[in-house]
């Protein structure tokens, strides 16, 4: 389903599924690419949504660049995927790195972002805790492998592409609790209770969107989406088909925001 499109001036490996009423806009996590997340939660988004995902570049199907990894221009290759694919606004459903691009696109262009699911995603690096994953792991490997069979520059150029990722993640991004609450789209912050990112952030992150609300699933980690697809879909689906902001009975947090 996948074809190449021009987005900024470089081919970009875009996928589009279904027909749905509103469109989803799948991101997905670092030095990953768009065939986990569609094969892990695809099918069920897309009973319901047309269907967009895309590799970033130097992710995938799509080949890399010269220059390095910043997150404000994936974000912006991110918005130029909206206007040129998508064709308007979208629900924005992020893991990891799209979570925080996610956040970036709905803070520069905010009428481009209908509701938004973050996963795994931390607002500032110094959320982001250890990530212990020794490199013949079975996880490594399978990152590794996936590349390799996706990039057009050859699995020779993982270590040149994860060299810059990693100079990404160790010092960004750098948003703020109050730039969050600048985000007006309703979001989801979802993340595992053994997640990579720190609980405490995530828990920030929640309480610093003005319309956000929190899933933490239990005996999941950093890789929610893969590991437990049925879950990460169902709640998703929920969310973005829900009322909001949603109506409790014993309000306490959006008492105080309504006030």
């Amino acid at each position: 389903m996948g074809e190449r499109r021009d987005i900024g001036g470089h081919p970009t490996w875009v996928d589009l599924r279904g027909s749905g009423p509103a469109t989803i806009l799948l991101l997905h996590g670092g030095m990953s690419n768009s065939d986990l997340l569609l094969e892990a939660i695809g099918a069920p988004l897309v009973e319901r949504h047309r269907l967009v995902a895309f590799d970033r570049r130097g992710h995938g199907y799509t080949a890399d660049t010269p220059a390095p990894f910043h997150y404000d221009d994936m974000a912006a290759e991110t918005i130029a995927v909206l206007e040129a694919v998508v064709g308007g606004p979208a629900h924005l459903v992020g893991w990891s790195d799209g979570g925080i691009i996610g956040l970036l696109v709905a803070l520069h262009r905010p009428e481009l972002v209908d509701r938004m699911v973050v996963i795994g995603a931390n607002f500032h690096h110094d959320g982001f805790g250890s990530l212990d994953m020794p490199e013949d792991s079975p996880f490594a490997r399978a990152i590794f492998e996936a590349y390799a069979q996706r990039s057009p520059d050859g699995g020779e150029h993982f270590g040149e592409v994860f060299e810059k990722f990693m100079a990404m993640v160790t010092t960004e991004p750098t948003l703020t609790t109050e730039d969050l609450g600048r985000i007006t789209a309703p979001t989801l912050v979802m993340a595992g209770d053994d997640d990579a990112v720190l609980l405490a952030h995530t828990c920030e992150m929640y309480e610093a969107l003005p319309a956000g609300q929190l899933s933490i699933v239990p005996g999941t980690s950093h890789a929610l989406p893969i590991e437990r697809p049925d879950v990460t879909a169902r709640t998703v689906l929920d969310f973005l088909g829900a009322e909001v902001p949603p109506a409790t009975l014993m309000p306490v947090r959006r008492a105080r925001a309504i006030a």
